[in-house]
């Protein structure tokens, strides 16, 4: 009688059968003793050395626990009168197939035994959640066949219409058909685009109420076209607004000063705050033009660019470039082979050392800081038995990269490049967020600075060439007033005991507020309420706005889709100041009030 497919096996593969092992899906691990042992490497439970698997799902490793601990029902004895039909076995009939009644955990279950008598016990039934979860797991397999099939980026399914897709469809019920090839690009394109044109104009209604940025984003395609997306941001969110194709004018500041010109005219120049770009030579030239002509808005580089040629700077050193570069040897070895690249994720539990960034010199670094966390599992693998056993261990490549895992020097050099890094890695964090990050850049480059400092004991011939490129590219490239005046306008910055407000400080939010204060009143209205808000007088001296300093976000959004940090903290009975209508509500609006990741648009679209 053939037995039934154990349910273990979609989640591990056989390796040997004679030696009965199997590998898991997961962690890769590989145990001898076939698909039972299995079982409690994936359900996490311990069993003399089967050590539990720490990357399976927790459904799976649920699921396979109610097996182990599901009692096996013994197959009951067949009555005699049922066990021979015209001189052959019935057990025949099952062999072949004909009547198998197996369980959802791959068991075999009560079978029928001959077609001309009837079953003395009852068949067994799978259980409801069973056969649910059997249901699920079809459509997964679905949805993963048609991401597959297409080559759909896997982080398609991270898109907030995907789940809404998928419950549209399950409101249909059984016998939905999907659109058409020719319905989606005619009648379903007309009636998303109407949609979308709607709400552009709403957006265009918010812009005029709280201002907006512009943000440009260069990138070039596989026919080396360069290409810049603009999107314009405000507090309701992000909004696609057009592509240009400027290839040949990349170095051409007065062909882009024009184009950002034009960008600016169709948004409205009295709704921009800032135009954001990167840090090029020639952007930088466009900017400034462009705040000379409209002196209203402001021009400031991509944080995130600046701070990863920070970054990349800082990997120019000598020191700095051949441990990075070490680092690389380490794991273009390790990656480049199927049977070191499974050894080293059994020592390292499943760790990475390689993991896919935005930049390659952010990557570089992450690698590196990889490698210090897993220093003992790398130094343990390569010693181990199992790996000095191998042919892999007697190759040069490998004995070299052995040999550098051992040498002081290069560890020495490892961890003081992570801790270098790490403080300006950090502030990408933050910056490449889903909260605006404004209010913290002034405030992070500094605690960089500091820690960078602390890390050398306070020597100054150790910490001052990190200083100066941190420095050299924030005075020249990323610092504006505007960075300034948000961290001015972020209380829990402001009212922070260790913060100074110095001159550049000051300087940066009058700069910002002389700027974007158009009328006499306007100024003369910052002009009364500045004191208040540095000496936190009125509502901003209560308990509640201290406790709301450190606790809340510099940007919470409002139930009127406003986002403004001063706000926040003042009752809205309050009547010492009218934040709703004032001048720093409206500063703190177009500095703060945007997140330029909850974009809406679609870029084959014409709005």
């Amino acid at each position: 009688m053939v037995r039934g497919r154990d349910a273990c096996w979609e989640h591990c593969v056989l390796v040997d059968a004679t030696r009965q092992k199997v590998r898991c899906n997961y962690c890769n691990r590989d145990f001898s003793g076939g698909v039972y042992r299995m079982k409690f490497h994936l359900a996490q439970i311990k069993n003399k050395d089967i050590v539990p698997c720490t990357e399976v799902p927790d459904d799976v490793r649920d699921h396979i626990r109610k097996i182990l601990s599901t009692p096996k029902n013994k197959t009951p004895k067949k009555p005699k009168a049922n066990q021979v039909t015209n001189g052959e076995e019935n057990s025949s009939s099952t062999s072949s197939g004909l009547h198998p009644n197996r369980g959802s955990s791959g068991q075999l279950g009560s079978t029928c035994p001959s077609l001309l008598f009837p079953c003395p016990l009852p068949i067994a039934q799978p259980a409801v959640d069973d056969a649910q979860k059997q249901k699920q797991d079809n459509a997964d397999k679905k949805i993963a066949v048609f991401f597959f099939h297409n080559s759909i980026p896997f982080s398609t399914a991270k898109s907030m219409y995907y789940q809404e897709m998928v419950d549209a469809i399950a409101e249909c019920g059984l016998g939905y058909k999907a659109p058409s090839y020719e319905k989606l690009r005619s009648t379903l394109l007309e009636k998303v685009n109407g949609e979308i044109r709607d709400c552009y104009r709403k957006y265009r209604d918010e812009w005029k109420e709280t201002g907006c940025t512009i943000l440009s984003d260069s990138w070039s395609n596989c026919r080396t076209q360069s290409i810049v997306v603009f999107s314009v941001a405000c507090p309701k969110g992000t909004l696609y607004l057009k592509s240009v194709d400027i290839s040949g004018h990349e170095e051409d500041s007065t062909y882009l000063f024009e184009l950002l010109e034009s960008i600016v005219l169709d948004v409205g120049v009295e709704n921009v705050v800032q135009i954001i770009t990167d840090s090029s030579a020639s952007y930088a030239d466009a900017g400034r033009l462009l705040m000379s002509k409209y002196s209203s808005l402001f021009w400031t580089p991509c944080a995130s660019y600046c701070i990863d040629k920070m970054l990349e700077d800082i990997s120019k050193t000598d020191w700095v470039g051949s441990v990075l570069e070490e680092a690389q040897t380490i794991t273009n070895y390790i990656y480049s082979h199927v049977w070191t690249l499974n050894m080293m994720r059994k020592f390292t539990s499943g760790m990475e050392l390689v993991r896919p960034r935005i930049t390659r010199c952010v990557a570089t670094y992450l690698s590196l800081r990889a490698i210090v966390i897993q220093e003992d599992n790398l130094k343990h693998m390569f010693s181990h038995s199992e790996w000095l056993s191998s042919t892999y261990s007697r190759h040069p490549d490998a004995q070299a990269i052995k040999s550098l895992l051992y040498q002081d020097r290069f560890w020495k050099s490892a961890h003081e490049a992570v801790s270098v890094s790490e403080p300006l890695i950090n502030i990408l964090r933050i910056v490449d967020g889903d909260m605006p990050a404004m209010g913290y850049i002034y405030e992070g480059i500094e605690k960089a600075k500091l820690a960078i400092k602390a890390y050398y004991g306070g020597i100054e011939e150790k910490y001052m060439q990190i200083w100066d490129i941190i420095s050299r590219r924030w005075n020249m490239q990323l610092h504006s007033s505007l960075h300034a005046a948000a961290a001015f306008l972020n209380p829990s910055i402001l009212y922070n005991p260790s913060f100074k407000i110095d001159v550049r400080v000051r300087n940066g939010f009058q700069d910002a507020m002389m700027r974007m204060a158009v009328t006499d009143k306007d100024k003369i209205e910052i002009t009364k309420e500045h004191p208040m808000y540095i000496n936190a007088q009125g509502a901003l001296g209560t308990d509640f706005a201290i406790m709301g300093r450190t606790l809340n976000s510099p940007v919470p959004t409002g139930a009127d889709g406003t986002g403004a940090p001063l706000k926040a903290y003042i009752p809205r009975n309050t009547t010492e100041l009218s934040w709703k209508n004032s001048m720093f509500w409206f500063l703190c609006i177009a500095i703060f009030g945007y997140n330029p990741f909850s974009k809406i648009g679609m870029e084959n679209l014409s709005l």
